[in-house]
């Protein structure tokens, strides 16, 4: 005769899979992801000097890589970096209102940004993830010049600070996404040259990517 204290097949399953449930970790609960990213940088803050420098570019295309590790389903922490070099040529400008006297001279800027930030995620639990951060790090800028055969270089490492807003696509392994980053990289220009005619001293600005993420 069978027990009526013992729980059915389906009561047993069912029980199971709500164990199963509560004992499991958050989705993104110690989640490790390596993003690849790509887009546009620009020198949002030093925009009149770039557009002198880069015939009127302000900007220039970026490429940059970061390690993520998700603290819980909604906060995460990232440590990355991007790649931004442009050409251009040297300039003469008397005052901000007057006209730019391109040189003739190559130059070449270059700069590394390294930065770390904590994020927090919204609509937990879906493939549509917005996200917003903010972080810290430091910017290697590098401008180098010829002159006739003549070297001239600018070379400076400064701290930085940044936020950003984006938003990851999909659950699984391969996933995608687009970010904003605003920097702000203070006392790294502005001592001679177009940039001290101009009175900017920021490399900081926007940057604007499209990611890739594979995700453990």
């Amino acid at each position: 005769m069978k027990n009526l204290r013992e729980p059915s097949a389906g009561r047993r399953a069912g029980l199971a899979a709500l164990v199963a449930l509560l004992c499991a970790p958050a989705a993104g609960a110690g989640e490790i992801s390596l993003t690849l990213d790509g887009g546009w940088h620009d020198l949002t803050n030093a925009s009149q000097s770039a557009k002198a420098v880069f015939d009127g570019a302000s900007g220039g295309p970026t490429v940059g890589v970061a390690v993520q590790y998700g603290l819980g389903e909604s906060f995460f922490i990232r440590g990355g970096g991007r790649f931004f070099q442009r050409e251009g040529e040297r300039v003469f400008v008397e005052a901000p209102a007057t006209p730019v006297f391109r040189l003739g001279h190559p130059l070449t800027l270059r700069m590394i940004p390294a930065y770390a930030l904590v994020g927090y995620r919204f609509l937990q639990g879906g493939s549509w993830r917005p996200y917003v951060g903010i972080g810290g790090g430091v910017t290697k800028y590098d401008e180098e010049s010829d002159v006739a055969g003549e070297i001239f270089t600018s070379t400076a490492t400064k701290p930085s600070g940044q936020a950003v807003a984006g938003f990851d696509y999909g659950r699984g392994a391969i996933r995608f996404g687009g970010e904003v980053m605003y920097a702000m990289v203070p006392d790294t220009i502005g001592f001679d040259g177009v940039s001290r005619v101009y009175g900017e001293d920021d490399i900081g600005g926007f940057t604007a990517v499209v990611r890739l993420s594979f995700v453990r």
